[in-house]
């Protein structure tokens, strides 16, 4: 059975940092793309990043050059650092699993999410 557990959401003022964790079970982590999606409140779901079994990196606009996506094929876990953080980043930030052959920017079906993790930046 997946299971996708995110953790490492917090309050942050803007300009700061966080690093948001995502254990992952279930499936063959190592040979899976995956990816961040993020919702804020009413707003579509939003996707952030991905990262290929191999290590290539995806980006949305909006994110680039301030995320990094990473992940630890031997610990099952998959990272994303959030440096210079916006109020515009104030979201719930979920962890996917993507399934083969599909465009890097997919949104996964929801099954396929972990249950999310809150970042709220506000002063």
């Amino acid at each position: 059975e997946l299971q996708l557990v995110e953790s490492g959401g917090a309050l942050v003022k803007p300009g700061g940092s966080l690093r948001l964790s995502c254990a992952a079970s279930g499936f063959p982590f190592s040979k899976t793309y995956m990816s961040w999606l993020r919702q804020a409140p009413g707003k579509k779901v939003e996707w952030v990043a991905g990262i290929k079994a191999v290590g290539t990196q995806y980006y949305a606009d909006s994110v680039k050059g301030r995320f990094t996506i990473s992940r630890d094929n031997d610990k099952n876990t998959l990272y994303l650092q959030l440096n210079n953080l916006k109020t515009e980043d104030t979201a719930t930030y979920f962890c996917t699993k993507v399934a083969d052959g599909v465009a890097v920017y997919t949104i996964p079906p929801r099954h396929d999410w972990g249950q999310g993790t809150q970042v709220t930046v506000s002063s």
